[in-house]
């Protein structure tokens, strides 16, 4: 049974010869259901490992995953925002490389190359398999930056997993959508259902079209009339976007608009920058990134005037430059 081509993309650890050895497992490996590969002999398992940069979460889920550089430099691992991929942070990741540091990012469960896992689409999961990755590649001193849904990530995973001492250097919250999304009695600020309604019918009705229209419009601010739009940063949204189970993503919304954060940005203990564009249409500043920087006992807030909610990649050398001054002040 032939593989997709991205899982041939995915073996760069490994040589022609090792991939050839393993094709019988790999294949193998491919015409099992799902929930038999969670219980594969450890030989199978490893094959499939080399074969793609992955880890396997405490209930099963595959979560593949890059990993740049020297493996005794500071690491820096980036989480992506919904309905993206580790590609999304492509540009930082290559920026921070080339000054010297091992640059992380992972594809969340059910989006990108990670398993298409029919549960555990919410906060908890997404921290606990970063907390897998982590506890991995035994990362140490680790600055963790997150993005919209990733900056939420990145919340829960700190204030959860941040033990033992010293595994948790600095977080960094972009666009993020912490301390809660969804207006309620104690949350007036917020949105309402009726907004996170639509993101959930316009996926089931037609994803491909409404992606289409989330990338061409409000995420980088391209529905602006001085806009310059970039047809690739839309083409690499939408194709990020459809390499993602339909399902992850739908269930997703209720995890990244849902969940209350409050509590864990109280009990995050490191410096803290949170960084947001004031025309961010997507995760409004008002009720995300001004709130947020109050709950954070070594927080900073950065504000870029007229920056849109993709702002890592319309602006990316300004939003690189400020991430480098956080991590080594």
């Amino acid at each position: 049974m032939p593989k997709p081509d991205f899982y041939v993309h995915a073996a760069y650890e490994t040589d022609r010869r090792a991939v050839l050895s393993l094709g019988l497992g790999a294949a193998a490996l491919a015409v099992l259901p799902a929930a038999a590969q969670t219980h594969l002999p450890d030989a199978l398992s490893d094959t499939r490992n080399m074969i793609m940069n992955s880890i396997t979460a405490t209930d099963g889920a595959v979560i593949f995953f890059k990993d740049w550089g020297p493996k005794d430099a500071q690491p820096i691992v980036f989480h992506h925002g919904w309905p993206l991929s580790a590609d999304d942070w492509d540009t930082q990741m290559l920026f921070f490389l080339n000054h010297g540091y091992r640059v992380i990012a992972h594809d969340r469960r059910g989006h990108g190359r990670s398993a298409q896992v029919s549960d555990g689409h919410d906060m908890d999961h997404y921290a606990a398999d970063v907390a897998a990755l982590a506890q991995h590649l035994d990362l140490r001193d680790a600055v963790h930056i997150g993005h919209s849904t990733g900056g939420g990530e990145v919340a829960r995973y700190v204030a959860r997993h941040g033990q033992p001492e010293g595994r948790i250097a600095k977080a960094v919250l972009i666009g993020a959508v912490t301390p809660i999304m969804l207006a309620s009695a104690d949350n007036p600020g917020g949105l309402s259902m009726e907004v996170f309604d639509g993101f959930r019918s316009g996926l089931a009705a037609n994803r491909a079209q409404f992606y289409l229209d989330v990338a061409s419009g409000p995420f980088y601010g391209f529905n602006r009339p001085d806009a310059t739009v970039s047809d690739g940063a839309i083409r690499n949204w939408w194709r990020q976007g459809m390499m993602g189970s339909a399902k992850a993503h739908y269930d997703g919304i209720k995890a990244w608009s849902e969940t209350n954060f409050t509590a864990d940005l109280k009990s995050i203990d490191v410096p803290t920058l949170v960084m947001h564009g004031d025309d961010d249409q997507v995760v409004p500043i008002s009720n995300t990134a001004m709130p947020t920087v109050k709950l954070l006992s070594q927080g900073a807030l950065k504000v870029y005037d007229g920056l849109p909610h993709g702002m890592a990649t319309t602006h990316a050398d300004l939003i690189n430059a400020d991430l480098l001054a956080f991590i080594k002040a």
